[in-house]
Protein backbone atom coordinates (compact mmCIF):
# COMPACT_ATOMS: atom_id res chain seq x y z
CA UNK A 1 0.00 0.00 0.00
CA UNK A 2 1.36 3.40 -0.95
CA UNK A 3 1.49 5.85 1.96
CA UNK A 4 0.41 9.42 1.38
CA UNK A 5 1.99 12.37 3.15
CA UNK A 6 -0.41 14.19 5.40
CA UNK A 7 -0.46 18.00 4.79
CA UNK A 8 0.23 18.72 8.48
CA UNK A 9 3.16 16.31 8.48
CA UNK A 10 4.50 17.95 5.34
CA UNK A 11 4.29 21.34 7.00
CA UNK A 12 5.99 20.12 10.18
CA UNK A 13 8.79 18.52 8.16
CA UNK A 14 9.28 21.74 6.18
CA UNK A 15 9.48 23.79 9.38
CA UNK A 16 11.93 21.30 10.92
CA UNK A 17 14.08 21.33 7.79
CA UNK A 18 14.11 25.14 7.79
CA UNK A 19 15.19 25.18 11.43
CA UNK A 20 17.99 22.69 10.75
CA UNK A 21 19.22 24.66 7.75
CA UNK A 22 19.07 27.92 9.69
CA UNK A 23 20.95 26.35 12.60
CA UNK A 24 23.62 24.96 10.29
CA UNK A 25 24.11 28.25 8.46
CA UNK A 26 24.14 30.23 11.72
CA UNK A 27 26.99 28.10 13.05
CA UNK A 28 29.28 29.38 10.30
CA UNK A 29 30.71 32.80 11.09
CA UNK A 30 32.92 35.40 9.44
CA UNK A 31 36.62 35.04 10.24
CA UNK A 32 38.97 37.81 11.31
CA UNK A 33 42.67 36.99 11.31
CA UNK A 34 45.89 38.71 12.41
CA UNK A 35 49.47 37.45 12.58
CA UNK A 36 52.85 38.54 13.93
CA UNK A 37 56.32 37.19 14.72
CA UNK A 38 59.00 38.37 17.13
CA UNK A 39 62.63 37.55 17.86
CA UNK A 40 63.11 36.04 21.35
CA UNK A 41 66.90 35.60 21.11
CA UNK A 42 68.74 36.87 24.24
CA UNK A 43 71.57 39.37 23.79
CA UNK A 44 73.77 37.72 26.44
CA UNK A 45 75.08 34.20 27.07
CA UNK A 46 72.48 31.93 28.67
CA UNK A 47 72.21 28.37 29.97
CA UNK A 48 70.68 26.13 27.32
CA UNK A 49 67.84 23.76 28.12
CA UNK A 50 67.36 20.11 27.24
CA UNK A 51 70.37 18.09 28.41
CA UNK A 52 71.47 16.81 31.81
CA UNK A 53 74.76 18.71 31.60
CA UNK A 54 75.05 22.49 31.83
CA UNK A 55 75.72 24.25 28.52
CA UNK A 56 76.38 27.99 28.35
CA UNK A 57 75.69 29.51 24.94
CA UNK A 58 78.77 30.54 22.98
CA UNK A 59 76.95 32.38 20.22
CA UNK A 60 73.87 32.40 18.00
CA UNK A 61 73.59 30.15 14.95
CA UNK A 62 70.19 31.56 14.03
CA UNK A 63 67.43 33.44 15.83
CA UNK A 64 64.78 31.81 17.97
CA UNK A 65 61.32 33.26 17.44
CA UNK A 66 57.72 33.35 18.62
CA UNK A 67 54.82 33.50 16.19
CA UNK A 68 51.18 34.32 16.95
CA UNK A 69 47.99 34.08 14.92
CA UNK A 70 44.85 35.70 16.31
CA UNK A 71 41.51 34.28 15.13
CA UNK A 72 38.06 35.63 15.83
CA UNK A 73 34.69 34.56 14.43
CA UNK A 74 31.88 37.12 14.26
CA UNK A 75 28.21 37.01 13.45
CA UNK A 76 27.68 40.65 12.55
CA UNK A 77 28.92 42.60 15.57
CA UNK A 78 28.63 39.61 17.90
CA UNK A 79 31.82 37.71 18.76
CA UNK A 80 31.18 34.00 18.33
CA UNK A 81 34.58 32.49 19.16
CA UNK A 82 38.26 33.36 19.46
CA UNK A 83 41.76 31.98 19.86
CA UNK A 84 45.39 32.99 19.69
CA UNK A 85 47.71 30.28 18.43
CA UNK A 86 51.26 30.92 19.65
CA UNK A 87 54.37 28.86 18.87
CA UNK A 88 57.72 29.46 20.56
CA UNK A 89 61.24 28.14 19.98
CA UNK A 90 61.68 26.74 23.49
CA UNK A 91 62.20 23.30 25.00
CA UNK A 92 59.03 23.50 27.09
CA UNK A 93 56.15 25.78 27.93
CA UNK A 94 56.99 26.03 31.62
CA UNK A 95 54.36 26.66 34.35
CA UNK A 96 56.05 29.97 35.15
CA UNK A 97 55.32 31.17 31.59
CA UNK A 98 51.64 30.45 30.90
CA UNK A 99 49.80 31.98 33.93
CA UNK A 100 51.87 35.22 34.00
CA UNK A 101 51.44 35.66 30.25
CA UNK A 102 47.69 35.20 30.54
CA UNK A 103 47.56 37.77 33.32
CA UNK A 104 49.41 40.28 31.15
CA UNK A 105 47.03 39.63 28.28
CA UNK A 106 43.96 40.10 30.47
CA UNK A 107 45.22 43.58 31.36
CA UNK A 108 46.31 44.50 27.84
CA UNK A 109 43.59 42.85 25.72
CA UNK A 110 40.32 43.05 27.68
CA UNK A 111 38.35 41.84 24.64
CA UNK A 112 40.33 38.61 24.45
CA UNK A 113 39.63 35.59 26.66
CA UNK A 114 43.17 34.76 27.82
CA UNK A 115 42.20 31.14 28.48
CA UNK A 116 41.87 30.82 24.69
CA UNK A 117 45.64 31.31 24.30
CA UNK A 118 47.21 28.12 22.88
CA UNK A 119 51.00 28.16 23.39
CA UNK A 120 53.16 25.39 21.91
CA UNK A 121 56.93 24.80 22.20
CA UNK A 122 58.99 23.38 19.33
CA UNK A 123 61.18 21.43 21.79
CA UNK A 124 64.46 22.83 20.52
CA UNK A 125 67.27 21.82 22.89
CA UNK A 126 69.30 24.94 22.05
CA UNK A 127 67.09 27.63 23.60
CA UNK A 128 67.42 29.35 27.00
CA UNK A 129 66.54 27.87 30.36
CA UNK A 130 63.64 29.75 31.96
CA UNK A 131 63.51 28.09 35.39
CA UNK A 132 65.94 28.81 38.22
CA UNK A 133 67.60 25.96 40.08
CA UNK A 134 67.77 23.34 37.35
CA UNK A 135 71.35 23.89 36.26
CA UNK A 136 74.56 25.02 37.97
CA UNK A 137 75.03 28.37 36.22
CA UNK A 138 78.08 30.65 36.64
CA UNK A 139 77.37 33.68 38.80
CA UNK A 140 79.01 36.12 36.37
CA UNK A 141 78.69 36.79 32.65
CA UNK A 142 75.51 34.75 32.08
CA UNK A 143 71.89 35.93 31.92
CA UNK A 144 69.92 34.34 34.74
CA UNK A 145 66.89 32.21 33.78
CA UNK A 146 64.61 34.63 35.67
CA UNK A 147 66.06 37.57 33.72
CA UNK A 148 65.51 35.82 30.40
CA UNK A 149 62.01 34.84 31.51
CA UNK A 150 61.04 38.48 32.06
CA UNK A 151 62.46 39.39 28.67
CA UNK A 152 60.56 36.48 27.09
CA UNK A 153 57.25 37.37 28.73
CA UNK A 154 57.53 40.92 27.42
CA UNK A 155 58.17 39.68 23.88
CA UNK A 156 55.34 37.13 24.03
CA UNK A 157 52.90 39.74 25.33
CA UNK A 158 53.93 42.02 22.46
CA UNK A 159 53.60 39.45 19.68
CA UNK A 160 50.18 38.25 20.90
CA UNK A 161 48.94 41.86 21.15
CA UNK A 162 50.22 42.66 17.65
CA UNK A 163 48.54 39.59 16.16
CA UNK A 164 45.27 40.24 18.00
CA UNK A 165 45.13 43.98 17.28
CA UNK A 166 45.89 43.48 13.58
CA UNK A 167 43.04 41.04 12.91
CA UNK A 168 40.92 41.85 9.87
CA UNK A 169 38.45 39.97 7.73
CA UNK A 170 40.22 37.01 6.20
CA UNK A 171 40.01 33.33 5.48
CA UNK A 172 41.44 29.92 6.15
CA UNK A 173 42.29 26.78 4.19
CA UNK A 174 44.15 23.57 4.88
CA UNK A 175 45.86 20.59 3.33
CA UNK A 176 47.66 17.32 3.99
CA UNK A 177 51.00 16.31 2.51
CA UNK A 178 53.88 14.02 3.41
CA UNK A 179 57.57 14.43 4.16
CA UNK A 180 59.97 12.17 6.02
CA UNK A 181 61.27 14.06 9.05
CA UNK A 182 60.90 11.95 12.20
CA UNK A 183 62.15 8.41 12.82
CA UNK A 184 61.35 6.09 15.70
CA UNK A 185 64.32 6.32 18.06
CA UNK A 186 63.64 3.33 20.33
CA UNK A 187 65.71 0.26 19.42
CA UNK A 188 64.31 -3.15 20.43
CA UNK A 189 66.50 -6.14 21.22
CA UNK A 190 65.97 -9.89 21.20
CA UNK A 191 65.61 -10.03 24.99
CA UNK A 192 62.67 -7.61 24.83
CA UNK A 193 64.60 -4.62 26.17
CA UNK A 194 64.40 -1.20 24.55
CA UNK A 195 66.95 1.60 24.41
CA UNK A 196 66.47 5.11 23.07
CA UNK A 197 69.06 5.64 20.31
CA UNK A 198 70.27 2.10 20.88
CA UNK A 199 72.78 0.62 18.42
CA UNK A 200 71.41 -1.41 15.54
CA UNK A 201 74.68 -3.07 14.55
CA UNK A 202 74.69 -6.10 16.85
CA UNK A 203 73.05 -9.49 16.34
CA UNK A 204 70.65 -8.85 19.21
CA UNK A 205 68.98 -5.88 17.48
CA UNK A 206 65.48 -6.83 16.31
CA UNK A 207 64.03 -3.56 15.03
CA UNK A 208 62.39 -0.32 16.10
CA UNK A 209 59.56 -0.20 18.59
CA UNK A 210 57.12 1.74 16.43
CA UNK A 211 56.57 3.58 13.21
CA UNK A 212 56.62 7.24 12.26
CA UNK A 213 53.97 9.67 11.01
CA UNK A 214 55.09 11.33 7.75
CA UNK A 215 52.09 13.65 7.55
CA UNK A 216 52.56 17.37 6.99
CA UNK A 217 49.36 18.99 8.27
CA UNK A 218 49.21 22.57 6.95
CA UNK A 219 46.81 25.34 7.93
CA UNK A 220 46.85 28.57 5.90
CA UNK A 221 45.57 32.00 6.98
CA UNK A 222 44.73 34.64 4.36
CA UNK A 223 43.76 38.29 4.26
CA UNK A 224 40.71 39.59 2.40
CA UNK A 225 42.76 39.99 -0.79
CA UNK A 226 43.67 36.27 -0.67
CA UNK A 227 47.28 37.03 0.25
CA UNK A 228 48.91 34.55 2.60
CA UNK A 229 49.46 35.91 6.13
CA UNK A 230 50.53 32.84 8.06
CA UNK A 231 50.86 29.08 7.92
CA UNK A 232 50.63 26.53 10.71
CA UNK A 233 52.77 23.48 9.96
CA UNK A 234 52.23 20.36 12.09
CA UNK A 235 54.98 17.68 11.89
CA UNK A 236 55.31 14.62 14.13
CA UNK A 237 58.87 15.34 15.22
CA UNK A 238 60.54 17.39 17.96
CA UNK A 239 63.14 19.98 16.95
CA UNK A 240 66.33 18.40 18.26
CA UNK A 241 68.65 17.67 15.37
CA UNK A 242 71.36 19.97 16.78
CA UNK A 243 70.45 19.25 20.40
CA UNK A 244 74.01 18.89 21.75
CA UNK A 245 75.36 22.23 20.55
CA UNK A 246 76.33 25.09 22.83
CA UNK A 247 74.89 27.76 20.56
CA UNK A 248 71.38 29.19 20.29
CA UNK A 249 69.58 27.53 17.42
CA UNK A 250 65.94 27.13 16.36
CA UNK A 251 66.90 23.76 14.86
CA UNK A 252 65.21 22.65 11.63
CA UNK A 253 62.33 25.11 12.07
CA UNK A 254 64.69 27.96 11.16
CA UNK A 255 65.38 26.29 7.81
CA UNK A 256 61.68 25.55 7.27
CA UNK A 257 60.79 29.20 7.89
CA UNK A 258 63.56 30.61 5.72
CA UNK A 259 62.77 28.35 2.79
CA UNK A 260 59.02 28.96 3.06
CA UNK A 261 59.57 32.72 3.14
CA UNK A 262 61.81 32.48 0.09
CA UNK A 263 58.98 30.87 -1.84
CA UNK A 264 55.77 32.23 -0.30
CA UNK A 265 56.68 35.73 0.93
CA UNK A 266 59.38 37.27 3.11
CA UNK A 267 56.89 38.38 5.79
CA UNK A 268 55.19 34.99 6.17
CA UNK A 269 54.49 34.04 9.79
CA UNK A 270 55.05 30.32 10.45
CA UNK A 271 53.48 28.52 13.40
CA UNK A 272 55.82 25.62 14.21
CA UNK A 273 53.82 22.74 15.67
CA UNK A 274 55.33 19.42 16.81
CA UNK A 275 52.90 16.52 16.52
CA UNK A 276 52.70 13.44 18.75
CA UNK A 277 56.33 12.32 18.68
CA UNK A 278 57.68 11.47 22.13
CA UNK A 279 59.34 8.37 20.67
CA UNK A 280 60.55 10.04 17.46
CA UNK A 281 63.42 12.30 16.44
CA UNK A 282 65.30 13.45 13.33
CA UNK A 283 68.29 11.23 14.14
CA UNK A 284 68.86 8.29 11.80
CA UNK A 285 68.72 4.84 13.39
CA UNK A 286 70.04 2.99 10.32
CA UNK A 287 71.26 3.76 6.75
CA UNK A 288 73.39 6.53 8.26
CA UNK A 289 76.20 6.34 5.71
CA UNK A 290 73.77 6.53 2.79
CA UNK A 291 71.92 9.46 4.37
CA UNK A 292 75.17 11.36 4.99
CA UNK A 293 76.31 10.75 1.40
CA UNK A 294 73.07 12.22 0.05
CA UNK A 295 73.52 15.33 2.19
CA UNK A 296 77.03 15.79 0.79
CA UNK A 297 75.78 15.37 -2.77
CA UNK A 298 73.10 18.01 -2.19
CA UNK A 299 75.49 20.29 -0.33
CA UNK A 300 73.08 20.59 2.59
CA UNK A 301 73.13 20.15 6.34
CA UNK A 302 70.53 17.83 7.85
CA UNK A 303 68.41 20.74 9.08
CA UNK A 304 68.54 22.31 5.62
CA UNK A 305 67.46 19.01 4.08
CA UNK A 306 64.50 18.85 6.48
CA UNK A 307 63.69 22.44 5.53
CA UNK A 308 63.80 21.46 1.86
CA UNK A 309 61.45 18.53 2.33
CA UNK A 310 58.91 20.35 4.46
CA UNK A 311 58.92 23.66 2.55
CA UNK A 312 58.58 21.87 -0.78
CA UNK A 313 55.54 19.98 0.52
CA UNK A 314 53.92 23.05 2.11
CA UNK A 315 54.47 25.05 -1.10
CA UNK A 316 52.69 22.31 -3.04
CA UNK A 317 49.80 22.36 -0.56
CA UNK A 318 49.69 26.15 -0.87
CA UNK A 319 48.88 25.93 -4.60
CA UNK A 320 45.87 23.73 -3.85
CA UNK A 321 44.73 25.36 -0.62
CA UNK A 322 44.49 28.81 -2.24
CA UNK A 323 41.69 27.40 -4.43
CA UNK A 324 39.56 26.66 -1.35
CA UNK A 325 39.84 29.70 0.95
CA UNK A 326 36.90 29.94 3.33
CA UNK A 327 35.93 33.28 4.83
CA UNK A 328 33.00 31.84 6.80
CA UNK A 329 33.45 28.62 8.76
CA UNK A 330 32.28 26.87 11.88
CA UNK A 331 34.69 27.90 14.64
CA UNK A 332 34.57 26.37 18.12
CA UNK A 333 37.22 26.39 20.83
CA UNK A 334 36.85 24.37 24.03
CA UNK A 335 39.32 24.23 26.91
CA UNK A 336 39.06 21.41 29.43
CA UNK A 337 40.96 20.36 32.54
CA UNK A 338 41.46 16.59 32.61
CA UNK A 339 42.26 14.66 35.78
CA UNK A 340 44.72 11.86 35.03
CA UNK A 341 46.17 9.09 37.21
CA UNK A 342 49.79 9.38 38.28
CA UNK A 343 52.04 6.56 37.12
CA UNK A 344 52.78 4.68 40.33
CA UNK A 345 56.40 4.31 41.43
CA UNK A 346 57.15 0.85 42.80
CA UNK A 347 59.27 0.29 45.88
CA UNK A 348 61.97 -1.27 43.69
CA UNK A 349 61.97 1.72 41.30
CA UNK A 350 62.27 4.19 44.17
CA UNK A 351 65.13 2.21 45.72
CA UNK A 352 66.99 2.07 42.42
CA UNK A 353 66.58 5.83 41.97
CA UNK A 354 67.91 6.44 45.50
CA UNK A 355 70.94 4.23 44.79
CA UNK A 356 71.76 6.28 41.71
CA UNK A 357 71.37 9.54 43.67
CA UNK A 358 73.90 8.30 46.23
CA UNK A 359 76.31 7.24 43.46
CA UNK A 360 76.05 10.69 41.86
CA UNK A 361 76.76 12.36 45.19
CA UNK A 362 79.94 10.31 45.52
CA UNK A 363 81.05 11.62 42.12
CA UNK A 364 80.27 15.21 42.96
CA UNK A 365 76.65 15.15 41.84
CA UNK A 366 74.83 16.37 38.77
CA UNK A 367 72.12 18.80 39.75
CA UNK A 368 69.58 18.15 37.02
CA UNK A 369 69.88 14.38 36.95
CA UNK A 370 69.88 14.22 40.75
CA UNK A 371 66.72 16.32 40.88
CA UNK A 372 65.14 14.16 38.18
CA UNK A 373 65.76 11.04 40.27
CA UNK A 374 64.75 12.72 43.53
CA UNK A 375 61.38 13.63 42.03
CA UNK A 376 60.77 9.91 41.51
CA UNK A 377 61.64 9.09 45.11
CA UNK A 378 59.38 11.89 46.34
CA UNK A 379 56.53 10.64 44.16
CA UNK A 380 56.74 7.23 45.79
CA UNK A 381 56.23 8.90 49.18
CA UNK A 382 53.28 11.03 48.07
CA UNK A 383 51.47 9.00 45.42
CA UNK A 384 48.78 7.66 47.75
CA UNK A 385 47.97 11.20 48.92
CA UNK A 386 48.20 12.63 45.39
CA UNK A 387 47.13 9.83 43.04
CA UNK A 388 46.06 12.18 40.23
CA UNK A 389 47.16 15.33 38.44
CA UNK A 390 45.41 17.85 36.21
CA UNK A 391 46.27 18.96 32.68
CA UNK A 392 44.61 21.42 30.32
CA UNK A 393 43.76 20.48 26.74
CA UNK A 394 42.38 22.58 23.90
CA UNK A 395 40.10 21.29 21.16
CA UNK A 396 39.30 23.59 18.23
CA UNK A 397 37.05 23.11 15.26
CA UNK A 398 37.93 25.37 12.33
CA UNK A 399 35.81 24.48 9.34
CA UNK A 400 36.35 20.79 8.63
CA UNK A 401 39.52 20.42 10.68
CA UNK A 402 40.18 19.77 14.35
CA UNK A 403 43.15 20.99 16.36
CA UNK A 404 43.81 19.15 19.64
CA UNK A 405 46.57 19.75 22.18
CA UNK A 406 48.50 17.89 24.85
CA UNK A 407 51.11 19.13 27.37
CA UNK A 408 53.07 15.86 27.08
CA UNK A 409 55.79 14.52 24.85
CA UNK A 410 53.10 12.27 23.49
CA UNK A 411 54.13 8.91 22.05
CA UNK A 412 53.24 8.70 18.39
CA UNK A 413 50.66 5.90 18.78
CA UNK A 414 48.41 8.26 20.74
CA UNK A 415 48.44 10.74 17.86
CA UNK A 416 47.47 7.96 15.46
CA UNK A 417 44.61 6.91 17.76
CA UNK A 418 43.26 10.46 17.95
CA UNK A 419 43.47 11.01 14.19
CA UNK A 420 41.91 7.64 13.39
CA UNK A 421 38.95 8.13 15.75
CA UNK A 422 38.30 11.79 14.98
CA UNK A 423 35.21 12.69 12.95
CA UNK A 424 36.98 15.73 11.56
CA UNK A 425 38.11 15.60 7.95
CA UNK A 426 41.66 16.36 9.11
CA UNK A 427 43.05 16.47 12.65
CA UNK A 428 46.09 18.37 13.89
CA UNK A 429 47.64 16.99 17.10
CA UNK A 430 49.89 19.46 18.97
CA UNK A 431 52.11 18.20 21.77
CA UNK A 432 54.06 20.27 24.34
CA UNK A 433 51.23 22.79 24.56
CA UNK A 434 50.32 24.76 27.69
CA UNK A 435 52.62 22.72 29.92
CA UNK A 436 55.61 20.38 30.22
CA UNK A 437 54.39 17.05 31.52
CA UNK A 438 57.31 14.85 30.35
CA UNK A 439 56.77 11.78 28.17
CA UNK A 440 53.46 9.93 27.96
CA UNK A 441 54.37 6.38 26.87
CA UNK A 442 52.25 3.48 25.66
CA UNK A 443 51.88 0.10 27.37
CA UNK A 444 54.19 -1.39 24.73
CA UNK A 445 56.85 1.20 25.57
CA UNK A 446 56.66 0.79 29.35
CA UNK A 447 57.01 -2.98 28.95
CA UNK A 448 60.27 -2.46 27.07
CA UNK A 449 61.60 0.27 29.34
CA UNK A 450 64.34 2.66 28.27
CA UNK A 451 64.54 6.43 28.60
CA UNK A 452 61.20 8.04 27.83
CA UNK A 453 59.23 5.05 29.11
CA UNK A 454 60.81 4.50 32.54
CA UNK A 455 59.01 5.90 35.56
CA UNK A 456 61.56 8.71 36.01
CA UNK A 457 60.57 10.03 32.58
CA UNK A 458 56.83 9.98 33.20
CA UNK A 459 54.28 11.64 35.39
CA UNK A 460 51.52 9.65 33.73
CA UNK A 461 51.56 6.21 32.14
CA UNK A 462 49.47 4.20 29.67
CA UNK A 463 46.33 4.52 31.84
CA UNK A 464 46.62 8.30 31.64
CA UNK A 465 47.22 8.02 27.89
CA UNK A 466 44.01 6.06 27.36
CA UNK A 467 41.98 8.64 29.31
CA UNK A 468 43.61 11.52 27.45
CA UNK A 469 42.74 9.99 24.08
CA UNK A 470 39.17 9.09 25.07
CA UNK A 471 38.37 12.50 26.55
CA UNK A 472 39.96 14.35 23.64
CA UNK A 473 37.95 12.32 21.14
CA UNK A 474 34.75 12.97 23.09
CA UNK A 475 35.39 16.71 22.80
CA UNK A 476 36.30 16.52 19.11
CA UNK A 477 33.37 14.40 18.05
CA UNK A 478 30.90 16.52 20.03
CA UNK A 479 31.75 19.32 17.58
CA UNK A 480 30.59 17.26 14.61
CA UNK A 481 27.07 15.92 13.95
CA UNK A 482 26.30 12.41 15.19
CA UNK A 483 25.80 11.28 11.59
CA UNK A 484 29.34 12.26 10.59
CA UNK A 485 31.64 9.25 10.39
CA UNK A 486 35.38 8.87 9.98
CA UNK A 487 36.55 8.17 6.46
CA UNK A 488 37.04 4.47 5.78
CA UNK A 489 40.55 3.26 5.09
CA UNK A 490 41.12 1.75 1.67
Amino acid sequence: MKMRSHPVMKKRFAVLLAVLVATASASAAELYVGAASVDITPDKPVALDGQFRTRISKGVDNPITATAVGIEARDGERVVEQAVLLSVDLLWVQPMIVPPLRERLRARLPGFDARKLVITATHTHTAPVVQEGWYQIPAEGVMRPSEYREFLLGRLEEVVARAWDSRKAGGVSWGLGHAVVGHNRRAVYADGSVKMYGAGTGAGFSGLEGGADTGVEALFFWNQQSNLLAAGVNIACPAQEVEHRSTINADFWHDVREQLRAGLGKDLCVLAWPGASGDLSTHWMYRKAAEERMLKLRGLTHTQEIGRRVSREVADLFTMARKDIRAEVVFEHKVATLTLPVRKVTEEEAAKAQEEIEALKQKGGASLRTGWLQATVNRRRNQEKKPTFDVDVHVLRLGDIAIVTSPFELFQDYGVQIKARSRAEQTFVLELTDGCEQYLPTARATAGGGYGAIVQSNRGGPEAGAILVDKTIEMVNAMWPESAKPAKAN
